[in-house]
């Protein structure tokens, strides 16, 4: 169904950024793009297909979100998603942080 609506492919809006990652749900994208801000890493958020208009209409799109990051930045933007995804310990100062009940 992507390919009959063009959706197969993503377009990078800059010949200086590759593609991060495509979500599909608003929440992994905010908490992504939450990951991303917390590393200062540069990113561009661009809604699939009319998906900005699917979004204004009805609060959310079926389409997908492309989240695109300058090509310097993405082997350590992947790292982050590859952590988050994997769900590993949050190491701080190298030491595992908990806390007391």
């Amino acid at each position: 169904m992507d390919r009959f609506f063009g959706l197969d492919k993503s377009n990078a809006p800059d010949k200086n950024t590759v593609l991060l990652t495509t979500t599909h749900d608003d929440v992994e994208k905010s908490i992504i793009c939450g990951i991303l801000d917390e590393e200062q890493i540069p990113y561009m958020a661009k809604d699939r297909g009319a998906g900005e208009a699917v979004r204004v209409a009805m609060g959310f799109s079926m389409y997908g979100c492309d989240i695109y990051v300058p090509t310097e930045l993405f082997d350590k933007a992947n790292e982050l998603l590859e952590v988050y995804r994997n769900g590993e310990p949050v190491f701080a100062d190298d030491e595992i942080v908990q806390e007391d009940d």
